[in-house]
């Protein structure tokens, strides 16, 4: 390793690295813990259409302030 690296990091959930990104870009976001909110509890797909995946894995959310949108959730389909 060279002497600028640092020998450990810190683990990051998807919501913590967005948050992290929005914060850099002047947006006041913060990480919810994962599985803690309403909007995580509902169905993240719709079999009426064709392109709607069947299989979404729930990341996490992100809670906005000063913002229209209240939260973002961060979902993985597959």
């Amino acid at each position: 390793m060279h002497d600028s690296e640092p020998d450990t990091f810190t683990a990051e959930t998807w919501p913590e690295k967005l948050a992290k990104m929005l914060q850099e870009m002047d947006i006041d976001a913060e990480a919810n813990e994962t599985g803690t909110e309403d909007l995580e509890r509902g169905d993240y797909y719709s079999r009426y259409f064709s392109q709607t995946p069947r299989m979404v894995t729930n990341r996490g959310t992100l809670t906005l302030s000063g913002s229209n949108i209240d939260m973002i959730q961060v979902v993985q389909k597959g």
